[in-house]
């Protein structure tokens, strides 16, 4: 069995981002050698997200102002988490819901995605350097 581990790291310029990654993941699947198996891409902060959806504008603006309406940012008072000096507890529950990986299958040495499948960098309190690990394992 061959293992191969990469990591993303990430700076975005605003506080919330959907960055597309599947060409970095692909690339790693490529670099690795493996031909069948599993490709894990997780978040390695808590306030960020994996996850696979469509790759289209609208959805993006549609998924902010649907996390803001579950989870918004303010008042930052209104959140326990914040009374330690934080301000980012909302980005915290949007990380919940968003999910912090995705498993995705390997086949005959690519990425197994379904149509308009793509990956994606979720970010919920950005400004920050943060990292995303690409973990593969297989044959």
């Amino acid at each position: 069995m061959r293992s191969y581990r990469e990591e993303l790291w990430f700076n975005t310029p605003t506080r919330i981002a959907f960055v597309r990654i599947t060409d970095q993941v692909a690339a790693a699947v490529r670099k690795s050698g493996v031909r069948e198996g599993l490709c894990l891409v997780n978040a390695m902060h808590i306030t960020a997200s994996v996850f696979v959806n469509d790759n289209e504008s609208g959805l993006w603006h549609d998924f902010e102002r649907w996390l803001e309406k579950l989870a918004p940012h303010a008042p930052v008072s209104q959140y326990r988490h914040n009374d330690t000096g934080e301000d980012n507890a909302d980005a915290h529950l949007k990380r919940t819901i968003m999910g912090r990986e995705v498993v995705l299958a390997i086949t005959d040495g690519k990425l197994d995605l379904g149509p308009w499948e793509e990956v994606f960098y979720g970010e919920f309190d950005g400004q920050r350097r943060k990292r995303v690990l690409i973990k593969i394992i297989g044959e």
